[in-house]
């Protein structure tokens, strides 16, 4: 569970919350001169950046979707997996017109072991929506957001929604009522708003300003005490 926004205003503000369950993933914020990252430990010991920001204004995030068989891992040249692309975007190995680029001419398939989906934006808020076999989208106006059910074609996870799980649709009027001097305060209320709690809650809440090229982050729905990570 997890939820992601960007935001175009007068700043360009992303928000993000992990939500993860303890017994099932291993992570550790990791901060270091070019990117900050949730880094989650992987089968090959390496903690890897598959939620995070490069100093340059890559921010992207992985969110589980229950997934397709259009998405199905496969191996060859002609394909990449969308954790592959992420962590390529967040390392900032990539632009976002490579990452376009990228999702015009690969087929976009899942991990061998996670169905993820994808929201990558760039320091002007240019933003790429990639769901593995059903496609990808660039999306405008004031927000985009995304949780863990397709946007692409919503009625393929309508059947896995968890009752109650109503995220998307409360984090959407809150976005929805701002106008464009979106502020970090503003995004941490919208993370707020959205906070899971129990087995699956919220591990750490992350603010993104490319006006200020820093993040502000949260562990544990500790809202109360706002930690800042300036890139130099």
């Amino acid at each position: 569970m997890c939820t992601r926004f960007v935001y175009r205003g007068e700043d360009i503000i992303t928000g993000f919350n992990f939500d993860i369950d303890l017994a099932a993933w291993d992570h550790q914020i990791i901060k270091e001169k070019d990117k900050f990252y949730i880094g989650i430990l992987r089968p090959d010991g390496a903690r890897h950046a598959y939620h995070g920001v490069n100093r340059n204004g890559n921010a992207g995030t992985l969110l589980y979707v229950h997934g397709n068989p259009a998405g199905a891992y496969q191996d060859g040249d002609y394909c990449i997996t969308i954790a592959a692309l992420t962590e390529q975007f967040i390392q900032g190995r990539i632009s976002m017109d490579e990452a376009l680029h990228i999702v015009q001419t690969k087929q976009i398939v899942y991990a061998p072991d996670a169905t993820m989906q994808a929201m990558l934006s760039d320091k002007q808020g240019r933003t790429l929506v990639i769901e593995p076999g059903l496609g990808w989208r660039e999306d405008t106006g004031s927000y985009s957001l995304i949780t863990n059910y397709s946007l692409l074609a919503p009625e393929s996870t309508y059947p896995f929604i968890v009752p109650g799980d109503d995220r998307y649709e409360r984090a959407a009027q809150l976005l929805k009522a701002y106008g464009s001097r979106f502020t970090i305060a503003d995004a941490f209320s919208v993370l707020r708003a959205v906070r899971q709690e129990g087995l699956w809650a919220t591990r750490v809440s992350f603010v993104y300003s490319s006006k200020e090229a820093a993040v502000y982050y949260v562990e544990n729905n500790n809202f109360a005490q706002i930690e800042k990570y300036a890139f130099s």
